[in-house]
């Protein structure tokens, strides 16, 4: 069954006639798409409305097997669009993708009877991956290991954050990806404390630890690696750090489990660093997917379970600004 056959049932659930996608994931996911415009569903049809300058590349990849009619909204009568949701008494939206003019919009350029909040439909349908997504995410993953290794060879003081970044990024897209999952973080030093440091043109120092954060896009899917590295010898009190967070995570990762309490796993987490006087100060996990952060949530505050297939980060950390060494 296609993911349109199953976006159907799950819009019978609703008593929803019909559905209008904006949000370019949510379309790539259902069709493979990816050009700006509108994804209609209805009970019996798939339109997709883009411009003049998709159409040529939409007709030769899409095939009669995919049943979506690819329309130019330059050659789209006016009556066509009203006519789209005539017979639908209620009709679905992305609430949490469109802004309330864009809603407002929808609803009288659609002559929408009764628009309908979907939360998240088919957000909820990509938590769970199939085997090919499955795949593409491996496959993301693997070039983000071969970078990693890549990188520890490459590094030396003298570099800057910059040069480091840059590399990783040449590597990554030589070695096969699509293109980055998101902004690489090299944060080095003082800099290190900061979770979403962007790379700067400080210089790697001698003692200095730095961390990578960074990640590959292979066939539209998304990598997540996070790693701690230290340039020459390491103070006992970073080992220990280090052992402990390890220590943690590892912990984390035993409870990972089919139908496992996301909140339950995240509070465990933050007990332990509390223990030694940290705070866990952002999410303990996050779904990968066609985004590099999805749903579920892994926080202390989610109502998330996890499930058989679904792909998940796991990345405690610690984070103490202006530490430098003696």
């Amino acid at each position: 069954m296609n993911r349109i056959n199953t976006l159907r049932e799950k819009m019978a659930g609703l008593e929803l006639d019909g559905m209008i996608i904006e949000n370019p994931i949510n379309i790539c996911y259902l069709t493979g798409i990816q050009a700006e415009g509108t994804l209609i569903i209805t009970e019996k049809d798939n339109l997709f409305i883009t411009d003049g300058r998709y159409i040529e590349e939409l007709n030769n990849s899409l095939t009669i097997d995919d049943e979506i009619l690819v329309l130019s909204i330059h050659t789209l009568e006016k009556e066509e669009y009203f006519k789209i949701f005539e017979n639908c008494k209620k009709v679905g939206f992305e609430e949490e993708y469109i802004t309330y003019a864009e809603y407002t919009n929808i609803i009288r350029k659609y002559r929408i009877k009764e628009a309908i909040e979907t939360d998240g439909l088919i957000e909820k349908m990509r938590e769970i991956k199939d085997q090919n997504e499955i795949a593409c995410i491996e496959k993301a993953c693997n070039i983000t290991d071969s970078c990693f290794l890549h990188i520890i060879d490459y590094i030396r003081p003298g570099m800057s954050e910059k040069d480091i970044a840059i590399e990783m990024q040449k590597f990554i897209i030589e070695n096969g990806a699509d293109g980055l999952a998101f902004d690489t973080i090299v944060a080095s030093g003082e800099n290190s404390s900061k979770p979403h440091a962007m790379p700067t043109n400080r210089i790697i120092q001698k003692g200095d630890a730095i961390i990578l954060d960074f990640g590959a896009k292979y066939k539209g899917y998304c990598s997540d690696m996070t790693r701690t590295i230290f340039i020459g010898e390491t103070t006992d009190e970073e080992k220990e750090l280090y052992e402990f967070v390890l220590n943690v995570q590892t912990r984390a990762f035993n409870k990972y489990k089919n139908n496992a309490d996301c909140m339950e796993i995240a509070t465990s987490v933050q007990k332990e660093l509390y223990s030694h006087n940290f705070n866990l100060i952002h999410a303990l996990g996050h779904g990968v997917g066609l985004e590099i952060h999805e749903k579920p949530v892994l926080s202390t505050k989610s109502n998330y379970t996890l499930k058989q297939d679904m792909v998940v980060t796991n990345e405690p950390g610690i984070y103490i600004p202006r530490k430098t060494r003696n």
